[in-house]
C-alpha cells in the first residue's frame, strides 16, 4: 500500500529546489538524504532526495533527479508517495487512512457507524463517522475519545462526550407555545 506524503509545490531558486506540501506527521523522517518516492504521475518519477531544508515553514527539497530549475517546473503538482510495507514504524498508536476506512464504530458494545475517513488538520485529527442513519459525524481522534483501534477485529471503541452524536444532528423545530 502507498501513502501520499507531499505535493510538490513551484520551484525555489534556479539550481532544481522545490517546495513542498508536506502531509506526513513526521517530515524528518521521510525527507531524508536517499529516501526515493513513488511519483505520481508516473512519469516524473521516481525521485531520490537529494536535500531538504525549511525556509520558514515551507519544506524545500533537492532531488538527484532534477539539475534545475526547467526541470524542478514540470514537477509542479506531483504527488509524492512512499510504501508502507517498507516503513518500520515503532508507534503502535499510529495509524494510516486506509487503515481506518471501513471499521465499525462502537460505543460500548452497540455499533453506532463506519469509519469514512480521517482528516488530518494542524491541531489534531478528525475522524469521519457515518452513523447508521447516515449522518456524518467528525470525532476527535484522541485517546480519550477513541481508547481502542483493533485493526485486526475491524472495529473502533469510542467513549464520547455527551452530546457529540447530537451536536451534528439537524435542529429541531422550535416549540411554539410554552413557557417564556
Amino acid at each position: 500500500m502507498q501513502v501520499q506524503v507531499a505535493r510538490i509545490g513551484k520551484p525555489h531558486g534556479i539550481r532544481g529546489e522545490v517546495t513542498v506540501q508536506v502531509l506526513t506527521d513526521v517530515p524528518e523522517e521521510r525527507f531524508v538524504p536517499g529516501t526515493e518516492f513513488v511519483v505520481e504521475p508516473e512519469k516524473l518519477g521516481p525521485l531520490t532526495v537529494e536535500s531538504a531544508r525549511w525556509n520558514k515553514d515551507i519544506l524545500l527539497l533537492a532531488f538527484e533527479e532534477v539539475p534545475d530549475r526547467n526541470r524542478a517546473e514540470e514537477l509542479r503538482g506531483a504527488r509524492l508517495y512512499i510504501d508502507t510495507d517498507e516503513v518500520a514504524d515503532d508507534d503502535e498508536d499510529a495509524w494510516y487512512e486506509h487503515q481506518l476506512v471501513g471499521l465499525s464504530v462502537r460505543v460500548g458494545e452497540e455499533t453506532v457507524g463506519t469509519v469514512a475517513a480521517l482528516n488530518t488538520l494542524p491541531a489534531q485529527d478528525l475522524l469521519v463517522v457515518e452513523g447508521r442513519d447516515g449522518q456524518e459525524i467528525l470525532v476527535p481522534f484522541v485517546e480519550q475519545i477513541v481508547p481502542e483501534v483493533n485493526i485486526e477485529a475491524g472495529y473502533i471503541r469510542l467513549t464520547p462526550p455527551d452530546g457529540l452524536f447530537e451536536l451534528n444532528a439537524e435542529p429541531s423545530a422550535p416549540d411554539e407555545g410554552g413557557d417564556r
